[in-house]
């Protein structure tokens, strides 16, 4: 579209050009004609001539459309152009000078060509060169495509990005580091299962063993109470045991809630004084210190509430009775860094935590919690660790989460508006 509107404006622009030229030639002979002594009388001036070899025709003719100013008129005539000019001068006359144009219009039907020849080969030359530039960039994502067709849930395996271009390898990079994480999933799952197999099955064993010795002699009425009440402590077990594996579900379902902008201090404000309740009804404190006053984040509130309460709750869970469990906010380095100090006996620091199933300590549970916190907090795109305390009286729970973009833009509209105020 543009070559063609720049050689219709290259067109109109030479042939413009050629005849205003003609134009002019034309108005200067009518000029030298009316400077010249000769007498000017109706009809062809053949005076003139020898003089204007250039021009076919010069002669006067009575002014009928009344003209005030030079008229130029094209005409043809078989195989022949003509331009015309009508000069008005006194005695109501013109003088008409009528000269050959063929020639000019030749030259401008050639440049039409021309521009049309030119047209035309740049034009295949350029789908020419898209065509093959289209083949050649299609070229690696047709080879992507073939090997990511060749990957299922049983072979997963990075691509080579070598044989690549320079300019797709960025691409091949984001695809190899999205089976990195789909590898880490599939894995993630199989661990899960495993887990959540052999917890289930463990406790099952053990009823279905306490149930045959039960039942291999008549015993007293008492022992097959015990049973059942021993029976119904498993069964309690794996319910807890299940509510957690269900609760896996429900936060993988939360990382696609919709973020919203959320007074993330509010938020852990409301967090902490519901858990409050639960704190006073064990004989134990909820502590807060909170900065700044406000901050709006966006993000899933679902999930970060996944990480807050299970520091709560494990704080509280830990912490001998009359101690204070103390949730702590504060930004540092263009981050929100949550803190949840308990009074507990601290953490073995060489264990994995976040790992599934895995209980430590003398308090029951079904070893899901902290598993599900890291995977609400990577959601988030942030990170969460655990540490003893330096006095060695408990631990300190950390959720660090960056700060983005569109929450700082966020923060300082408020700050703007509270300068405003």
């Amino acid at each position: 579209m543009l070559i063609v509107i720049f050689s219709v404006m290259l067109y109109h622009y030479i042939k413009i050009t050629i005849f205003e030229n003609i134009v002019q030639s034309l108005t200067i002979e009518a000029n030298n004609i009316l400077d010249s002594k000769e007498p000017l009388q109706m009809g062809e001036l053949e005076f003139y001539y020898p003089q204007s070899q250039n021009l076919t025709v010069v002669g006067v003719e009575e002014n009928t459309d009344n003209l005030s100013r030079p008229k130029f008129i094209q005409s043809e005539d078989e195989n022949s152009t003509y331009l015309t000019l009508y000069y008005p001068y006194k005695d109501n006359m013109v003088l008409a000078l009528k000269k050959n144009t063929t020639e000019y219009s030749s030259v401008v039907n050639q440049v039409l060509v021309d521009i049309l020849i030119i047209n035309a080969t740049a034009i295949f030359l350029i789908l020419f060169y898209a065509l093959f530039l289209s083949r050649m960039l299609l070229l690696p994502i047709k080879m992507l495509s073939l090997r990511l067709g060749q990957l299922n849930e049983r072979f997963l395996q990075e691509v080579s990005i070598d044989e690549l271009p320079d300019e797709f390898k960025p691409l091949g990079d984001g695809i190899n580091r999205l089976i990195s994480r789909i590898l880490t999933f599939v894995q993630y799952q199989k661990e899960l299962f495993v887990g959540a197999a052999h917890e289930l099955k463990t406790p099952l064993a053990v009823m279905k063993t306490k149930n045959e010795v039960t039942l291999i002699k008549q015993r007293e009425p008492e022992k097959y109470i015990e049973a059942l009440k021993n029976n119904n402590v498993s069964i309690d077990q794996m319910n807890k045991m299940i509510g957690s594996i269900l609760e896996i579900g429900r936060q993988e379902g939360a990382q696609f809630e919709q973020p919203s902008n959320v007074d993330i201090i509010a938020y852990l404000n409301e967090i902490g004084n519901n858990f409050l309740i639960l704190a006073k009804g064990e004989g134990k404190n909820i502590k807060m210190s909170l900065k700044p006053q406000t901050l709006k984040m966006f993000l899933q509130p679902t999930l970060f509430l996944h990480v807050i309460q299970n520091f709560v709750q494990n704080a509280i869970k830990f912490s001998p009775p009359n101690a204070t469990v103390e949730i702590k906010a504060n930004l540092l380095n263009n981050e929100f860094v949550v803190k949840v100090v308990d009074e507990g006996s601290g953490i073995d620091e060489n264990k994995d935590l976040f790992a599934p199933f895995k209980r430590y300590g003398d308090k029951g549970g079904a070893g899901l919690g902290l598993f599900l916190a890291k995977g609400a907090a990577q959601a988030l795109g942030g990170h969460i660790e655990i540490r003893n305390r330096k006095d060695r009286s408990g631990a300190i729970a950390t959720f660090i989460l960056p700060i983005k973009t569109k929450n700082r833009k966020i923060q300082k509209n408020i700050s703007n508006s509270k300068f405003l105020k």
